[in-house]
């Protein structure tokens, strides 16, 4: 009898196919903006915004985060990248019997002060206690609401200046051909830098995850305008949201490597181990899907803020087949394919 593996819930094909087959198919169907069969990074109900995320990272503290910020942010970037304010958050925690009383401190305080600084509240929530062994030291699932931004109506405008904008939010399928591919900044920073400390390689002392709330990052790329589709490359990193874009979109890309930033410490590490740094998960970044006309506006809005300093356009959507060709620096060409799973497991 087949049986569940890790890689049924690491963000890449195997994933995707699980979820079909086995999760959402149980459900039923409903009328909705953007309903769960889209697979979008949150759901649109009578314009209310709504999505959940699990994290049961490993281990709980790591350099440049931790289980707490990283609950908070995940969920609010996935609110944000619709084109959404997040309004409000909810925690459920499952704590393991014996767990030092300081670390439950220590993430709660950490979610708290994220919370504060990207400016969610954290409304409600529920806390369970288990037995040892039950959970590894600590899981928790974030939920938040978010309402419509005041900024995407004028985003849209303006693209529908340059072509007809088929979707009111910022969806997965909302790509056409001409369409500028933004990245706002390092890929594989947070799954390398949690591999690097979890596993003891040391590759670079230097390297931390880049886990944050981009929800005011977004807020100026919608003020600049054009935008027309989002996503926060979590599990499967950059690789799997291209695709994803593609079969969704209906669209081909032709991707520049030499324009992704990939820092020297992650692209190293990567060699070592034989991973591909763009099917690495990140907790701090966003792709962003632009009209080309408005492309240069929107990456220099992203610039301005802390989190999209580094901000790049890395290529553009193209009529035909729906894959992701990568444009090498000695000029060849390959296929940058969906990735199975995530190769670095609980990230998040």
């Amino acid at each position: 009898m087949p049986k569940v593996i890790l890689n049924h819930g690491a963000g890449g094909e195997l994933m995707q196919e699980f979820l079909v087959k086995h999760v959402t198919n149980h459900f039923p169907k409903m009328d909705a903006d953007v309903p769960l069969d889209s697979m979008d990074d949150s759901a649109v109900v009578d314009d209310v915004v709504f999505t959940i995320d699990g994290h049961t990272v490993k281990p709980l503290f790591f350099p440049g985060g931790d289980i707490g910020k990283l609950s908070v942010a995940g969920t609010v970037n996935d609110i944000s990248v619709m084109g959404a304010t997040p309004i409000a958050l909810a925690c459920s925690a499952v704590i393991e019997e014996g767990l030092d009383m300081d670390v439950v401190d220590r993430v709660f305080d950490s979610m708290g002060k994220t919370a504060a600084g990207c400016g969610v509240p954290i409304a409600t929530g529920d806390t369970k206690v288990v037995g040892p062994g039950a959970v590894d030291q600590m899981f928790i699932s974030t939920s938040a609401i978010g309402k419509r931004s005041a900024l995407l109506d004028s985003d849209l405008a303006k693209a529908e200046e340059y072509r007809k904008v088929d979707h009111r939010w910022c969806t997965d399928s909302n790509v056409r051909p001409g369409d500028a591919i933004i990245v706002s900044g390092y890929m594989g920073d947070h799954g390398v830098a949690l591999l690097s400390f979890r596993e003891g390689y040391g590759f670079d002392t230097e390297l931390e995850s880049d886990v944050a709330p981009l929800n005011k990052m977004i807020a100026e790329g919608l003020k600049a305008g054009g935008i027309v589709a989002m996503k926060d490359p979590t599990r499967g990193g950059l690789a799997n949201t291209l695709n994803e874009w593609c079969s969704k979109s209906h669209i081909g890309m032709e991707i520049d490597s030499s324009a992704i930033p990939v820092r020297e410490g992650v692209a190293n590490a990567c060699d070592m181990l034989g991973i591909d740094p763009l099917s690495i998960g990140n907790e701090g970044k966003c792709v962003i899907g632009v009209v080309p006309e408005m492309a240069e506006e929107v990456v220099k809005a992203l610039r301005r803020t802390h989190e999209g300093r580094d901000a790049a356009i890395i290529g553009h959507a193209v009529d035909g087949v729906e894959r992701v060709v990568l444009r090498t620096e000695v000029g060849g060409r390959r296929i940058l394919e969906a990735p199975a799973g995530d190769p670095v497991p609980r990230i998040c």
